[in-house]
Protein backbone atom coordinates (compact mmCIF):
# COMPACT_ATOMS: atom_id res chain seq x y z
CA UNK A 1 0.00 0.00 0.00
CA UNK A 2 1.40 3.92 -0.97
CA UNK A 3 -1.18 5.44 1.64
CA UNK A 4 -2.60 4.38 5.14
CA UNK A 5 -4.86 7.00 4.88
CA UNK A 6 -6.11 9.44 1.78
CA UNK A 7 -8.68 12.03 3.02
CA UNK A 8 -11.20 14.39 0.98
CA UNK A 9 -12.64 17.23 1.39
CA UNK A 10 -11.85 21.17 1.73
CA UNK A 11 -8.88 22.80 3.37
CA UNK A 12 -8.98 26.66 4.31
CA UNK A 13 -6.99 29.52 5.92
CA UNK A 14 -7.49 29.98 9.53
CA UNK A 15 -7.62 33.26 11.41
CA UNK A 16 -8.63 32.36 15.29
CA UNK A 17 -9.37 35.39 17.65
CA UNK A 18 -6.79 35.27 20.83
CA UNK A 19 -7.34 35.98 24.35
CA UNK A 20 -5.44 39.14 23.47
CA UNK A 21 -8.21 40.11 20.92
CA UNK A 22 -5.55 39.62 18.00
CA UNK A 23 -5.65 37.13 15.29
CA UNK A 24 -3.23 34.41 14.70
CA UNK A 25 -3.29 33.08 11.50
CA UNK A 26 -3.24 29.13 10.92
CA UNK A 27 -4.60 26.60 8.68
CA UNK A 28 -7.94 24.30 9.05
CA UNK A 29 -10.64 21.88 7.30
CA UNK A 30 -11.51 19.26 8.93
CA UNK A 31 -10.50 16.49 6.92
CA UNK A 32 -6.90 18.13 6.71
CA UNK A 33 -6.53 18.03 9.82
CA UNK A 34 -7.07 14.44 10.23
CA UNK A 35 -5.39 13.80 7.47
CA UNK A 36 -2.10 15.86 9.58
CA UNK A 37 -3.37 13.87 12.53
CA UNK A 38 -2.66 11.04 11.26
CA UNK A 39 0.59 12.07 9.38
CA UNK A 40 1.98 13.24 12.47
CA UNK A 41 1.19 9.46 14.39
CA UNK A 42 3.40 7.83 11.48
CA UNK A 43 0.58 7.27 8.88
CA UNK A 44 1.41 7.41 5.05
CA UNK A 45 -1.81 10.57 4.49
CA UNK A 46 -2.32 11.82 1.44
CA UNK A 47 -5.54 15.13 0.47
CA UNK A 48 -7.90 14.81 -2.25
CA UNK A 49 -9.08 18.43 -2.83
CA UNK A 50 -8.86 21.21 -4.98
CA UNK A 51 -7.61 25.19 -3.60
CA UNK A 52 -6.67 28.63 -5.31
CA UNK A 53 -4.26 29.60 -7.66
CA UNK A 54 -3.38 32.12 -4.54
CA UNK A 55 -1.11 33.04 -2.10
CA UNK A 56 -3.58 31.00 0.35
CA UNK A 57 -3.39 27.75 -1.46
CA UNK A 58 -0.14 28.28 -2.00
CA UNK A 59 0.29 28.27 2.17
CA UNK A 60 -1.68 24.93 2.18
CA UNK A 61 -0.15 23.01 -0.72
CA UNK A 62 3.05 23.95 1.35
CA UNK A 63 1.53 23.50 4.57
CA UNK A 64 0.76 19.39 4.04
CA UNK A 65 4.64 19.03 1.78
CA UNK A 66 5.81 20.19 5.76
CA UNK A 67 3.79 17.90 7.35
CA UNK A 68 4.41 14.86 4.42
CA UNK A 69 0.95 14.91 3.75
CA UNK A 70 0.99 13.37 -0.01
CA UNK A 71 -0.12 16.98 -2.30
CA UNK A 72 -0.80 14.08 -5.40
CA UNK A 73 -3.82 14.28 -5.50
CA UNK A 74 -4.72 18.35 -4.66
CA UNK A 75 -6.22 20.11 -7.73
CA UNK A 76 -5.09 24.30 -8.14
CA UNK A 77 -8.03 25.98 -9.76
CA UNK A 78 -6.77 28.88 -11.25
CA UNK A 79 -10.71 30.31 -11.33
CA UNK A 80 -11.88 29.96 -8.30
CA UNK A 81 -10.04 31.05 -4.57
CA UNK A 82 -9.19 29.54 -1.37
CA UNK A 83 -11.46 29.34 1.42
CA UNK A 84 -11.08 31.55 4.75
CA UNK A 85 -12.85 30.74 8.37
CA UNK A 86 -12.63 33.14 11.70
CA UNK A 87 -12.73 31.08 14.66
CA UNK A 88 -13.63 32.88 17.94
CA UNK A 89 -12.55 30.25 20.33
CA UNK A 90 -13.45 29.49 24.73
CA UNK A 91 -13.00 26.45 27.04
CA UNK A 92 -16.59 25.54 26.37
CA UNK A 93 -16.39 25.73 22.17
CA UNK A 94 -16.03 28.23 19.48
CA UNK A 95 -18.34 30.55 16.78
CA UNK A 96 -17.05 29.73 13.34
CA UNK A 97 -17.40 32.40 10.37
CA UNK A 98 -16.96 30.99 6.97
CA UNK A 99 -15.99 32.77 3.68
CA UNK A 100 -16.14 29.85 1.38
CA UNK A 101 -18.83 30.72 -1.06
CA UNK A 102 -17.72 29.57 -4.81
CA UNK A 103 -14.15 28.50 -3.24
CA UNK A 104 -12.15 26.05 -5.72
CA UNK A 105 -12.82 23.00 -3.09
CA UNK A 106 -16.67 23.84 -3.13
CA UNK A 107 -15.93 23.11 -7.44
CA UNK A 108 -14.53 19.51 -7.07
CA UNK A 109 -16.54 16.88 -9.29
CA UNK A 110 -16.95 13.36 -9.34
CA UNK A 111 -14.90 13.63 -12.25
CA UNK A 112 -11.77 14.91 -10.69
CA UNK A 113 -11.27 11.94 -8.29
CA UNK A 114 -8.18 10.12 -7.98
CA UNK A 115 -10.08 6.81 -8.46
CA UNK A 116 -7.05 4.60 -9.69
CA UNK A 117 -4.82 5.53 -6.24
CA UNK A 118 -7.85 3.82 -4.77
CA UNK A 119 -6.17 0.15 -5.05
CA UNK A 120 -2.94 1.27 -3.45
CA UNK A 121 -5.22 2.73 -0.38
CA UNK A 122 -5.91 1.43 2.77
CA UNK A 123 -8.37 3.39 4.41
CA UNK A 124 -10.45 6.74 2.44
CA UNK A 125 -11.87 9.28 4.91
CA UNK A 126 -14.31 12.18 4.45
CA UNK A 127 -16.66 13.70 6.56
CA UNK A 128 -20.37 15.75 5.91
CA UNK A 129 -18.53 18.82 5.51
CA UNK A 130 -16.70 17.44 2.44
CA UNK A 131 -20.50 16.92 1.16
CA UNK A 132 -22.17 19.65 2.29
CA UNK A 133 -20.13 22.31 0.43
CA UNK A 134 -21.39 22.26 -2.94
CA UNK A 135 -23.36 19.89 -5.48
CA UNK A 136 -20.11 18.88 -6.79
CA UNK A 137 -18.34 17.60 -4.12
CA UNK A 138 -21.92 16.22 -2.93
CA UNK A 139 -21.33 13.56 -5.45
CA UNK A 140 -17.51 13.32 -5.53
CA UNK A 141 -18.27 12.10 -1.86
CA UNK A 142 -20.37 9.51 -3.01
CA UNK A 143 -18.87 8.26 -5.96
CA UNK A 144 -15.52 7.96 -4.16
CA UNK A 145 -17.30 6.12 -1.10
CA UNK A 146 -18.79 3.53 -3.61
CA UNK A 147 -15.26 3.64 -5.85
CA UNK A 148 -13.23 2.87 -2.28
CA UNK A 149 -15.61 -0.12 -1.64
CA UNK A 150 -14.98 -1.34 -5.31
CA UNK A 151 -11.30 -1.05 -4.85
CA UNK A 152 -11.27 -3.06 -1.34
CA UNK A 153 -10.97 -0.25 0.79
CA UNK A 154 -11.75 0.64 4.06
CA UNK A 155 -14.02 3.93 4.24
CA UNK A 156 -14.44 5.59 7.61
CA UNK A 157 -17.08 8.83 7.43
CA UNK A 158 -17.60 11.74 10.38
CA UNK A 159 -20.59 12.98 10.45
CA UNK A 160 -19.41 16.47 11.47
CA UNK A 161 -22.80 18.11 11.11
CA UNK A 162 -22.80 21.69 10.01
CA UNK A 163 -26.44 23.31 9.79
CA UNK A 164 -25.15 26.45 7.95
CA UNK A 165 -23.83 24.35 5.33
CA UNK A 166 -26.96 22.72 4.49
CA UNK A 167 -30.52 21.45 5.70
CA UNK A 168 -31.46 18.85 8.29
CA UNK A 169 -33.67 16.64 5.85
CA UNK A 170 -30.44 17.06 3.11
CA UNK A 171 -27.83 16.44 5.82
CA UNK A 172 -29.30 13.62 7.05
CA UNK A 173 -30.26 11.57 4.36
CA UNK A 174 -26.91 12.11 2.79
CA UNK A 175 -24.97 10.84 6.11
CA UNK A 176 -26.86 7.89 7.08
CA UNK A 177 -26.92 6.69 3.21
CA UNK A 178 -22.83 7.17 3.77
CA UNK A 179 -22.91 5.52 7.14
CA UNK A 180 -25.08 2.04 5.25
CA UNK A 181 -21.76 2.03 2.78
CA UNK A 182 -18.89 2.79 4.87
CA UNK A 183 -16.82 0.54 7.48
CA UNK A 184 -16.02 2.89 9.89
CA UNK A 185 -18.02 4.99 11.67
CA UNK A 186 -16.56 8.83 13.21
CA UNK A 187 -20.03 10.58 14.58
CA UNK A 188 -19.96 13.05 17.48
CA UNK A 189 -23.00 12.33 20.39
CA UNK A 190 -23.84 16.18 19.54
CA UNK A 191 -24.66 15.62 15.79
CA UNK A 192 -26.09 11.85 16.61
CA UNK A 193 -28.58 13.31 18.87
CA UNK A 194 -29.75 15.55 15.67
CA UNK A 195 -29.38 12.99 13.27
CA UNK A 196 -30.85 9.91 14.69
CA UNK A 197 -33.38 11.89 16.94
CA UNK A 198 -31.80 9.36 20.16
CA UNK A 199 -29.85 10.35 23.57
CA UNK A 200 -28.38 7.69 24.62
CA UNK A 201 -24.87 6.83 23.59
CA UNK A 202 -25.67 3.04 23.59
CA UNK A 203 -28.99 3.46 21.50
CA UNK A 204 -26.84 5.52 19.17
CA UNK A 205 -23.54 3.20 18.57
CA UNK A 206 -26.50 0.76 18.19
CA UNK A 207 -28.49 2.34 15.62
CA UNK A 208 -25.31 3.41 13.79
CA UNK A 209 -24.06 -0.09 13.92
CA UNK A 210 -27.42 -1.43 12.38
CA UNK A 211 -26.43 0.73 9.78
CA UNK A 212 -23.32 -1.49 8.56
CA UNK A 213 -19.62 -0.12 10.10
CA UNK A 214 -18.23 -2.69 11.32
CA UNK A 215 -16.64 -0.07 13.94
CA UNK A 216 -18.72 3.20 15.73
CA UNK A 217 -16.09 5.30 17.28
CA UNK A 218 -18.70 7.90 19.19
CA UNK A 219 -17.18 11.20 20.69
CA UNK A 220 -18.45 12.23 23.63
CA UNK A 221 -16.29 15.59 24.44
CA UNK A 222 -15.67 15.75 28.42
CA UNK A 223 -17.38 12.16 28.65
CA UNK A 224 -14.83 10.30 26.24
CA UNK A 225 -15.43 7.79 23.43
CA UNK A 226 -17.63 4.87 23.11
CA UNK A 227 -15.68 2.74 20.74
CA UNK A 228 -18.21 -0.38 19.50
CA UNK A 229 -18.59 -3.22 17.41
CA UNK A 230 -21.01 -5.96 17.44
CA UNK A 231 -19.24 -7.45 20.03
CA UNK A 232 -17.59 -4.95 21.81
CA UNK A 233 -18.11 -1.69 23.13
CA UNK A 234 -15.89 0.03 25.52
CA UNK A 235 -16.21 4.04 26.70
CA UNK A 236 -13.23 5.61 26.95
CA UNK A 237 -12.36 8.35 29.66
CA UNK A 238 -11.27 11.70 28.64
CA UNK A 239 -7.49 12.22 29.46
CA UNK A 240 -7.58 15.29 31.78
CA UNK A 241 -6.03 18.76 30.57
CA UNK A 242 -6.80 22.52 30.73
CA UNK A 243 -8.46 23.35 27.62
CA UNK A 244 -7.91 26.85 26.01
CA UNK A 245 -9.56 25.94 22.23
CA UNK A 246 -11.61 22.58 21.52
CA UNK A 247 -10.87 23.70 17.67
CA UNK A 248 -9.84 20.37 15.83
CA UNK A 249 -9.85 17.98 18.51
CA UNK A 250 -12.79 15.42 16.98
CA UNK A 251 -10.59 16.23 13.89
CA UNK A 252 -7.44 14.92 15.68
CA UNK A 253 -9.23 11.78 16.83
CA UNK A 254 -9.84 10.63 13.45
CA UNK A 255 -6.66 11.02 12.64
CA UNK A 256 -4.96 9.20 15.48
CA UNK A 257 -7.78 6.89 15.43
CA UNK A 258 -7.17 5.92 11.81
CA UNK A 259 -3.20 5.77 12.07
CA UNK A 260 -2.97 3.19 15.08
CA UNK A 261 -6.16 1.38 13.06
CA UNK A 262 -3.81 1.07 9.75
CA UNK A 263 -0.86 0.34 11.87
CA UNK A 264 -2.43 -2.86 13.59
CA UNK A 265 -4.21 -1.64 16.48
CA UNK A 266 -7.53 -2.87 17.53
CA UNK A 267 -10.16 -0.45 17.98
CA UNK A 268 -10.06 -0.13 21.48
CA UNK A 269 -6.36 0.62 21.69
CA UNK A 270 -6.87 3.09 18.74
CA UNK A 271 -9.44 4.80 20.88
CA UNK A 272 -7.76 4.87 23.66
CA UNK A 273 -4.58 6.15 21.80
CA UNK A 274 -6.98 9.35 19.88
CA UNK A 275 -8.28 10.14 23.27
CA UNK A 276 -4.93 11.84 24.46
CA UNK A 277 -4.11 12.75 20.98
CA UNK A 278 -7.51 14.30 21.06
CA UNK A 279 -7.44 15.98 24.65
CA UNK A 280 -3.59 17.43 24.18
CA UNK A 281 -4.88 19.18 20.84
CA UNK A 282 -7.25 21.26 23.36
CA UNK A 283 -4.32 22.86 25.11
CA UNK A 284 -3.37 25.03 22.79
CA UNK A 285 -4.95 27.57 19.86
CA UNK A 286 -5.93 26.63 16.35
CA UNK A 287 -6.59 23.33 14.41
CA UNK A 288 -3.68 22.09 13.21
CA UNK A 289 -0.30 23.59 15.83
CA UNK A 290 -1.58 21.90 18.74
CA UNK A 291 -1.91 18.36 16.89
CA UNK A 292 0.75 16.18 18.73
CA UNK A 293 3.10 13.72 17.21
CA UNK A 294 3.62 10.01 18.70
CA UNK A 295 6.42 11.13 20.64
CA UNK A 296 3.94 12.89 22.68
CA UNK A 297 1.25 10.64 23.03
CA UNK A 298 2.93 7.00 23.32
CA UNK A 299 4.53 8.22 26.91
CA UNK A 300 1.46 9.33 28.38
CA UNK A 301 -0.01 6.09 27.65
CA UNK A 302 2.92 4.02 29.02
Amino acid sequence: MDFDLLCFGEAMMELTRMGSGDYKAGYGGDTSNCAIAAARQGARAGYITAVGDDAFGRELLDLWQREAVSTEFVRVDSTAPTGLYIITPSPAGRDFAYYRAGSAASRYTAADLPVAALRRTRIVQLSGISQAIGAGPLAAGTALIEAARQAGCEVAYDTNLRLKLWDLEQARATMHAAMTRCTIALPSIDDSRVLTGLEDADAIADAYLAMGPRVVALKMGEAGAMIATTTTRVVIPPHRVTPVDATGAGDTFDGAFLARLAAGADAVDAGRYAAVAAALTTTGYGAVSPIPRFGEVQPVLS
